[in-house]
């Protein structure tokens, strides 16, 4: 890969599709991940099931997606999960505005937790995204709720393995960590 000077987020859209790495663009620095694994991908499917099912039942004018580009003010990042307005996904491009988005979910991985627990919340909350949501697999499952609150996110729940938490927010819906992440 040859490139000069500062990233642009047309660079990195215009970047080669590679199902092994997620590009993101954070200020003008280009990040690479490695693609997530098993367990990771296992969570983030049942997490879109039941997110999905949750907005159906609530007839809420979203689409729940996995690993789509998201354009912030700031950059370009390729969030887990994303709930965003119906309208903003109508036509097929490859990036979503960060002001169609209602909702993110990062799953945190060995490679990503500085990136996922401090980074790119503070890059959301810039954004304006009202929900973030975290899920943690280590020491037990556990999903952190926050909402976007005088522009920082504010933990509202901490849903434990076990327990079914009920969740009103960007729509009603119960769910167990413990259920998303068991293999």
């Amino acid at each position: 890969m040859h490139h000069h000077g500062p990233w642009t987020v047309a660079d990195v859209l215009a970047l080669p599709e590679d199902r092994s790495v997620r590009y993101e663009l954070l200020g003008e620095s280009l990040v690479m991940s490695p693609a997530p694994g098993l367990r990771h991908q296992r969570a983030s499917y049942r997490l879109h099931v039941a997110l999905d099912a949750a907005a159906q039942a609530a007839d809420a004018p979203v689409e729940v997606l996995e690993a789509i580009n998201v354009t912030l003010p700031s950059g370009l990042v390729v969030p887990d999960i994303v709930v965003a307005d119906a309208g903003a996904t109508a036509e097929d491009t490859v990036s979503i505005d960060a002001e169609a988005v209602q909702l993110i979910v990062e799953l945190v991985s060995p490679g990503n937790r500085t990136m996922d627990r401090k980074l790119k919340p503070l890059l959301y909350a810039e954004a304006g995204i009202p929900h973030f949501w975290r899920l943690e697999f280590d020491p037990a499952p556990r999903l952190i709720i926050s909402e976007l609150d005088h522009g920082r996110y504010t933990e509202k729940t901490i849903a434990l393995p076990g327990t079914v938490t009920h969740v009103d927010e960007p729509f009603p819906m119960k769910l167990d960590p413990a259920g998303i992440t068991r293999q």
